[in-house]
């Protein structure tokens, strides 16, 4: 049996849901108001589709299973699953998801890619079944990464999320039910922490963009994909675990190392970020990069599929 997912909004997240789904052999429906944006939706994808082969596709996997829609009505009037990627502004994203709502029969799922937002605020001005509009929070580039981020609001109902973990399953993702609404979610909490760490260090001068970098990718980068951060510290404690671990070092989370706000982006860390990150780049153009990635992300799955391949104890929520 075929399944269709709508996309609503065709920027980097909506074309990578588009890319995953047709890999899965679903029909997609695409509506974005810009006109360029069929084009580069299918640049996108064929861009793509040498890692999603390598990786499997499904049987009835194809290009030709896309199309676009002339409005947003035409675009979920049949479908299994809608995905909203619009851009991050609470407004619009609010006023989009009350049109899809009113479209939309009410059993179907609609998922927001938001990274920040809670769906309580999302609900806000659905009428028709605000419960069924949750946050499906995915991870760039979404036709390989599996994680997405699974959150109900007020609104909400178990067996919503349970169909909603059914369709996302069947996208091949591994979907985490989110406990409680909190802006950020869980992952991107985590990456933004790193993520303002590595700023204030920039801005600091205590190290380039790229020498971070590097103390990522041959440091704790290399541990995370196999047992993230709270395994790792685990077997840092020796054969007493986590409780020796945390006797020992748990004294210096007091200590004033961390940075917990932000910056401020002045001129001049902005320039010495984007100076570095040029640098990084070397000229290559962005293009070139995305297949280098892919090409890492694809043989790296397959290791974290040997080593982990069912994550014991977590069946339903990841």
């Amino acid at each position: 049996m075929s399944h269709q997912l709508a996309v609503i909004g065709t920027g980097v997240i909506g074309n990578g849901w588009i890319a995953r789904a047709l890999a899965q052999g679903w029909e997609v429906v695409a509506f974005d108001p810009d006109p360029s944006a069929e084009t580069r939706t299918r640049v996108f994808v064929e861009n793509a589709w040498p890692s999603l082969t390598r990786l499997g596709l499904a049987e009835s996997a194809s290009l030709d299973r896309l199309r676009f829609a002339d409005s947003l009505d035409a675009a979920v009037a049949n479908a299994d699953l809608i995905q909203e990627n619009v851009p991050e502004r609470l407004a619009l994203k609010r006023d989009i998801l009350a049109n899809i709502d009113a479209a939309a029969a009410e059993n179907v799922i609609i998922g927001s890619s938001t990274s920040g937002f809670k769906p309580s605020d999302l609900q806000q001005a659905c009428t028709k079944a605000p419960g069924r509009v949750i946050v499906a929070h995915p991870f760039n580039p979404v036709y390989l990464l599996p994680l997405v981020e699974l959150v109900g609001g007020t609104d909400t109902q178990a067996d919503q999320i349970d169909t909603a973990q059914a369709h996302y399953k069947a996208l091949a993702m591994r979907p985490l039910v989110v406990r409680k609404e909190i802006e950020g979610h869980l992952a991107d909490r985590l990456m933004e922490a790193l993520w303002r760490e590595a700023l204030h260090l920039v801005n600091d001068g205590v190290a380039t963009t790229e020498e971070i970098d590097a103390a990522v990718v041959y440091g704790c980068g290399l541990r995370w994909p196999l047992m993230g951060t709270f395994l790792t510290f685990h077997l840092a404690g020796g054969e007493q675990g986590m409780r020796h671990m945390l006797e020992q070092f748990g004294p210096a989370l007091k200590l004033p190392w961390t940075k917990l706000e932000a910056p401020e982006l002045t001129d001049e860390l902005i320039d010495r970020v984007v100076e570095g990150c040029e640098h990084q780049a070397a000229g290559r153009p962005v293009v070139e990069l995305d297949r280098r990635r892919d090409d890492f992300l694809v043989e790296l799955l397959d290791l974290v599929q040997k080593y982990w391949p069912e994550a014991e104890g977590l069946e339903g929520r990841i």
